[in-house]
């Protein structure tokens, strides 16, 4: 028996509460599906990163800069951007600034449309530039030497090779920088240090004294904002990987156990280093997402609760889960847009949308083991309340598939219940003669159907073999 056997993968938790805000229940929601709007083509266009600079949305895919205009159809391509790996943006309300890590920086302008490439000696004089955000009228750039960069003021194309800062109080090679309200983050290895711009003719960045956090960050861009604070993956010397929050002046942990499991085995994999990070709120609730290597962890900072994203691809006709295919999002026009890990698509994520660009979205729910004291038991009847009467012109009636396990990795065959056609609201879902169970049995759901997917409560009967109802 796995130390957890719990599963959430594309359902989110929700906490239902009475007037007086208390908790009463649980329920899941659905994941968001994808449709698409526009692409700028095949898999070499994969997305790198995106943005929205006065008020549109911009997608570096492949090698090209592109704008989605209003129409939420026209891509207009923009010039080239050279590389492959993701790229770093900010922005400082008239100048975006699109930095490829370690390589080329540009600027991009509009009124006319312009990309230049930055060509200022003195971008590279204290080290080659990784990250970029914008804070006060300066871009503020990490580099490779344990050094940070500022533009000059309202110029990303203008620096000056004296205008650099160091993190010392620690000699940890520095990471990735962050700016949270109005202070700016130099986020190393194994510590960050906090930053004030007290202003003044020479550099105008100055580290705040005792404000030390002892956390390092173990992926340049796993940091992201949220609800006025800001959590990442990291850890401090000898720390295992976790994800991390800032809470006042110190830091939290908010993974579980389960999710430190994941993140060190991305650790021994030697990709840690790759996870990135993007928030986003809906329906009420505050999500932080991680792209690991095969699965998306999602943590809501509303419930504090964690679940799993992923996506179902085919190729050639096979088909084969994957980490959530969104490798960038950023807000524009009213919705949530996304570009994609697989190919130039640009996408609409929303709850409405029952697929992810046409392709089922496959649920999963398991819970804790039911057991007897190591002894046998039966579970007559399993009952799953869901959202019934949820069929549609395309899926007319979707089928809920349960299984079994006593060791959270062989399973058994599955059963199917349908849950009801337009209109059968009184549909109940249930699974009767579940046999006998050894002394602990999962149960597992899933849902992969072109329909609105809500759980609100799952009930058991479960009787201890030779004796009562329990």
């Amino acid at each position: 028996m796995p130390l957890s056997s719990q599963s959430c993968i594309n359902w989110y938790p929700i906490a239902n509460r009475n007037s007086n805000g208390d908790v009463i229940s649980q329920s899941l929601l659905g994941t968001p599906g994808i449709t698409q709007l526009a692409t700028s083509g095949t898999i070499s266009q994969v997305n790198r990163g995106a943005w929205t600079f006065q008020d549109k949305p911009y997608f570096v895919n492949g090698t090209g800069l592109y704008r989605l205009e209003s129409d939420m159809v026209t891509l207009t391509s923009l010039g080239t951007i050279a590389g492959t790996s993701r790229v770093s943006i900010a922005d400082n309300g008239t100048q975006m600034l699109i930095l490829v890590p370690g390589s080329t920086g540009y600027i991009f302008t509009t009124g006319p449309d312009n990309l230049a490439t930055i060509t200022d000696a003195d971008f590279t004089a204290n080290g080659n530039p990784q990250y970029v955000v914008f804070m006060d009228g300066y871009f503020v750039l990490t580099t490779d030497t344990k050094k940070f960069i500022i533009s000059a003021l309202n110029n990303g194309l203008a620096y000056n090779a004296l205008d650099f800062g160091s993190a010392e109080h620690s000699p940890d090679a520095i990471v990735a920088p962050f700016v949270l309200r109005s202070t700016l983050f130099i986020a190393g290895t194994e510590t960050m240090e906090a930053f004030s711009n007290i202003g003044g003719v020479s550099f105008p960045f100055q580290r705040q004294q005792g404000f030390i956090l002892a956390k390092g960050l173990f992926a340049a861009e796993s940091i992201v904002s949220t609800q006025d604070t800001f959590a990442f993956i990291g850890g401090g010397r000898n720390d295992a990987p976790a994800a991390l929050m800032l809470s006042g002046n110190s830091v939290i942990k908010i993974s579980t156990e389960a999710i430190d499991t994941l993140l060190e085995a991305e650790a021994a994999l030697g990709t840690i280093a790759n996870v990135f990070a993007y928030s986003y709120s809906q329906g009420g609730s505050f999500f932080i997402c991680w792209r690991l290597t095969n699965t998306t962890i999602v943590f809501d900072s509303t419930s504090a609760k964690w679940h799993e994203r992923k996506s179902t691809v085919v190729n050639d006709g096979v088909k084969s889960q994957t980490a959530l295919r969104i490798n960038s999002m950023t807000t524009a026009y009213g919705f949530l847009l996304v570009g994609d890990s697989i190919d130039g698509r640009i996408g609409k994520y929303d709850l409405s949308i029952l697929s992810e660009y046409g392709e089922v979205i496959e649920r999963e729910i398991s819970g804790r083991p039911f057991v007897n004291q190591g002894l046998p038991f039966s579970v007559p009847a399993i009952e799953i309340t869901v959202a019934s009467g949820v069929g549609n012109a395309n899926t007319l009636d979707p089928v809920m598939r349960m299984d079994r396990s006593s060791d959270g990795k062989t399973w058994s065959g599955e059963r199917l219940r349908t849950i009801g056609k337009v209109g059968e609201y009184d549909r109940r879902v249930v699974w009767r003669r579940n046999g006998r169970a050894g002394r602990n049995e999962i149960f597992r759901f899933k849902f992969a159907e072109k329909a609105t997917a809500v759980i609100t409560k799952v009930e058991a009967r479960v009787v201890a073999m030779g004796a009562s109802n329990a």
